[in-house]
Order: C-alpha cells, then structure tokens, then sequence
C-alpha cells in the first residue's frame, strides 16, 4: 500500500478539522508531517483497527501497549501537540474528545467517503485482542476490599527490581519536595519525607501509622529521624516483603511494623499522628467518608493527620466525572481523584480540623520527568524486569501524568489535620508553617 502515511494524515485532517502537528510514518516506511516536529509511528495496520472498533484513548492507549504505535523524538511534546489536537478543552469542565467526535461524525453523508477510505486503510478483521496487560475482570463490588486488593496488585505487585530502576533508591512512590531542579531526586524525596514529620510534629516515644506504606520509606525515615514506633499498612505482599527487609537490614525491627492490611482493617489505635501520602486516590468516592471517618477514629484527641493526594480540577456537573480509560485499565483499576475542596469538605465532616493546605503540584511535574527519565535510561532492563507493554504503560503514564500538572489539569496537596479536641487546643503553633 503506497503512502500509507500520507493518506492517513488527510483523513486525520478531515476528521478532526485540522492538520496533524505531528510526523507520522507507516507501515509502508512513507512518511509525511511538519520538519522537525515529533514522529507517531504506525508500526503495524491493526493500529488503525483498534481505533476504529474503540474510537478514543483506549483504542490509542491499546496501540501503544501493543508497541502498535510508538514515538520518535521527545515524547513530552509529541503528547503536548496531540493533546491539543485530540481534546477540546474550555473554560471549565473536562476536555472533550475531539477523536470520539469526529468518528462519530463520519456517520455524515459528507464523512461517508472518508470513513470507507479509514476502513480499507485498517485491513479487515475483527478487532485485535487487548494486550495483556490491561485489567479485564473485576472482583466484586467497588472499592471492596476483595477488589482492592486485587486493583493494589495490579499496579504495585509488578517487580520490586522494576520500581527501584524508576524510583531509584529513596523507593518512593510520590511527590517529591524541591529545592530546585538542580536538586537530586534522592535529595528531594528525602525532603518530603522529612516535610511530613515535620507538619506532623513528631516526636521521640509517639506512635505514628502510615497508610499505604508502600516499600517503607516514610515509616523508616520517622522511626530512623524522629524517634516514633511506625505500623506501615499496604495491600502488595511484594511491597510488605521489600518494607520488612528494609526495616531488619536497618536495625529497626523493635520500631516498625509492616503489616498487609487495608485501612478499614487497623484494629490498634489509637495513634499520635497518620500520614497518608498518595494512597487516598485509591479510596473512592463510595468510601470516602469511611475513610475519614476510620482514620480520625485511629487517631488520639489533638492528633495529626498528613493526607497527601493527587486532586483534579471541580466540574460543573461532578455526577459526570469518570476515570479516563487508559488510567482505570492499565495503570490505578478504580482509582478516582476529587477536588482539593471536596476533599477538605470531608475531612471536616469526619470531624477533623483542616489547618493548612498545601499546593505542590509543580514538584510532582518534576518528580515524574526524574522516574521517566530513568526508565528510559535502563529501558532495555526495564523492559525485562517486567513486560514490554507494562513498561510502555509506565512511560506513557507518567510522562502524560507530568504534562497534567504542569498545565494545570491536575494538582497535587498536602492536607494537615487536627482531631483537635473539645476544648479547642490544636497544639499547633501560632506560626504553623514554620513546621518546628
């Protein structure tokens, strides 16, 4: 088939209204686009295919997985000029679907050629079976602990050696806090450890819980630095084994505990501080209250709680809000994320005295472009240390992930809360962000 290329970017144009901003190259070596510009690579025709039979991000989430689709040339600007082209994006609410509208729209008697010539293109044939790695069954109602546990693994039970290769040694998985970019990622991890112990106030003797401990390193850093007992909760038995080793290999098996338990199920407290860093994303809007309601049971009166989670911007009509498609099936499996002040909101309904906010979502830019820039560094040893398409997931996700927060799409926020008691003594000082 002779330039396949060029007669894809003309459909793509009459579909979409516009020209691509992008080169492409096809199957048949042809090529065309803008000098210069970042290549979309169309390695094989079922890519075509899959987007015809799941128009959308899913349908080009799946052609990535597959290695259908790949980019050559910076990947950050490839996904910063398609995400113009493929989503409409207005003053408020969420982006919409420029691809999903346009194929719709071949159903117009004016589109009908165009939508015969994108079919020949695609080769015949049923749709092409969904790579492996994406999510297909769930287990139980949402947010259950069975599917939890299952939704956990997913994500985090893929390889202790493959998130050392992306995290690198700090081993933790969310937000940095930095100095400035010249700061090492390993620098800036510990900084935010040390941040929460800090706005957590703790101290010699007191017992801290950290929900969601993933391989230890926040409870680690409190008991090494600070001196508290730490239970560490997580739902991976890859991370808890990782976490334990950790803590004997560090002499702290009298302070720490790691445990594989949910949060519903911490039968011990109560505790002098929580931390929560990154894991109430997984919660959901069904359990939510729970969630708060759980952890501000846990904690004793005048007790601090850290929550730190990934926010996205309110909608006009929230009902509607759904997880993108590429995100539920192969990266968080019934992950959601809500508003900064709906988070606030419920947080004081469980009880809790909300005393600072603290909006970080242009380190989490930086944080992901340091994990995506190691997995590409080792990306042939990443690849085996796991599958070609899991590792192609994380790339893509987290680069994508990186672009949201430096435009704004999503943010990041480290709530601190006080179960301040009836008599009103928060405990907090009169200058709290002195973090003393």
């Amino acid at each position: 088939m002779a330039d396949a290329a060029g007669r894809i970017a003309t459909l793509a144009e009459e579909v979409l209204g516009t020209p691509l901003p992008i080169r492409v190259r096809a199957w048949d070596h042809s090529e065309t686009g803008p000098p210069g510009a970042p290549t979309l690579v169309i390695r094989r025709r079922r890519a075509l295919r899959r987007l015809l039979w799941r128009p959308g991000e899913l349908g080009l989430a799946r052609g990535w997985v597959a290695g259908d689709l790949d980019v050559e040339g910076d990947l950050y600007e490839a996904l910063d000029r398609l995400s113009g082209l493929l989503w409409e994006r207005g003053p408020a609410g969420p982006p919409r679907s420029r691809l999903r509208t346009g194929l719709q729209a071949l159903r117009d008697p004016a589109l009908r050629t165009a939508a015969r010539r994108l079919i020949a293109l695609a080769g015949p044939g049923l749709p092409p079976t969904p790579p492996r790695e994406e999510v297909r069954t769930s287990f139980g109602p949402v947010h259950s602990l069975r599917r939890d546990r299952k939704a956990i693994s997913h994500h985090y039970d893929v390889g202790n050696d493959f998130y050392e290769l992306v995290l690198g040694p700090s081993m933790v998985y969310s937000c940095a806090y930095w100095d400035g970019p010249d700061s090492t990622l390993e620098e800036a991890q510990r900084a935010k450890l040390d941040l929460v112990c800090r706005k957590l106030a703790l101290k010699p003797g007191q017992r801290l819980l950290d929900v969601g401990c993933g391989w230890g390193s926040m409870v680690l850093h409190a008991a090494r630095e600070y001196g508290v007992s730490a239970v560490g909760v997580t739902l991976s038995e890859e991370q808890a084994a990782y976490a334990r080793k950790r803590v004997a290999d560090q002499g702290l098996t009298d302070q720490v505990e790691i445990r594989v338990q949910d949060y519903r199920e911490v039968p011990d407290g109560p505790y002098d501080a929580i931390s929560s860093i990154g894991m109430a994303e997984h919660v959901g809007a069904v359990r939510y209250a729970e969630y708060t309601a759980i952890l501000h049971g846990l904690l004793r009166p005048g007790g601090r709680l850290l929550n730190h989670q990934i926010a996205r911007r309110p909608q006009p009509d929230e009902e509607a809000y759904h997880v993108d498609e590429f995100i539920d099936r192969y990266v968080f499996p019934d992950g959601e994320l809500a508003p900064v002040g709906r988070t606030v909101t419920q947080l004081e309904a469980a009880g809790f005295e909300v005393r600072d906010v603290e909006a970080i979502r242009e380190h989490y830019a930086l944080t992901l472009r340091r994990w995506v820039a190691n997995l590409e560094r080792s990306w042939a040893r990443g690849m085996r240390l796991t599958s070609p398409g899991r590792a192609r997931v994380w790339r893509l996700y987290m680069a994508a992930s990186a672009l949201s927060f430096e435009r704004n799409r999503i943010g990041v926020n480290q709530i601190l809360a006080v179960r301040t008691p009836e008599g009103g003594a928060s405990g907090l000082p009169l200058r709290a962000r002195d973090w003393r």
